[in-house]
């Protein structure tokens, strides 16, 4: 689904780069750093990739999913459970989150693919048992 979140920022006022950590985002955002891990544990459709290192790494499509999570809960005054059940319907399923380093690494693949199920089995728990 191209197109569906588009940032209410123009990505140039962001750093030309591929990725960024999680305190680059926390202060591009403007939300603390522990937001953004809750956030992932609450929206299943927000899973940043992670570096050999196991640092979280957003890509700008990730920080366009960001910024409507925050736009929804703090200007829309959405409740969790609602921007859970608005988004979720827009996201297409956990897509994959690959990087260079988890091919060449079995282990990386087999958590990444973890991480996938937890995410969707989450996304199935709330949908039909509104859990």
């Amino acid at each position: 689904m191209r197109g569906v979140f588009k940032s209410p920022q123009p990505h140039k006022l962001f750093p030309d780069k591929l990725f960024y950590k999680i305190g680059e985002v926390s202060k591009l955002i403007g939300v603390e750093s522990y937001v953004l891990r809750y956030w992932e544990t609450e929206f299943p459709f927000l899973v940043p990739r992670k570096s050999k290192s196991g640092q979280r790494v957003y890509t700008k499509k990730d920080i366009d999913l960001i910024l409507q999570i925050k736009r929804l809960l703090y200007e829309e005054k959405y409740t969790i459970d609602g921007v859970r059940r608005r988004l979720g319907s827009n996201v297409q399923h956990v897509e994959s989150k690959t990087t260079i380093e988890e091919k060449s690494d079995p282990t990386a693949n087999a958590e990444a693919l973890l991480t996938k199920v937890k995410a969707r089995l989450r996304e199935i728990l709330h949908h039909h048992f509104g859990a």
